[in-house]
């Protein structure tokens, strides 16, 4: 499966950082504490951590499509 399109749903979102801390070229964490995609994340390349940041997630606020 290849992830193009994936985002964080902030109101999901509980700030922990595991998935920046699993896949940190695609995620960061925002002003407010929530994760986010990064703009210049090559999706392409980090289909690997991108799933697994999706199965670590706590609470499934990570959406892919």
């Amino acid at each position: 499966r290849i992830y193009m399109n994936v985002k964080v749903n902030q109101d999901l979102c509980i700030g922990c950082g595991t998935c920046v801390s699993m896949c940190e070229e695609v995620f960061e964490l925002d002003g407010e504490g929530k994760s986010q995609v990064k703009k210049s994340a090559d999706l392409a390349k980090n289909q690997d951590c991108i799933k697994e940041s999706v199965d670590a997630c706590p609470v499934q606020a990570i959406e892919v499509k």
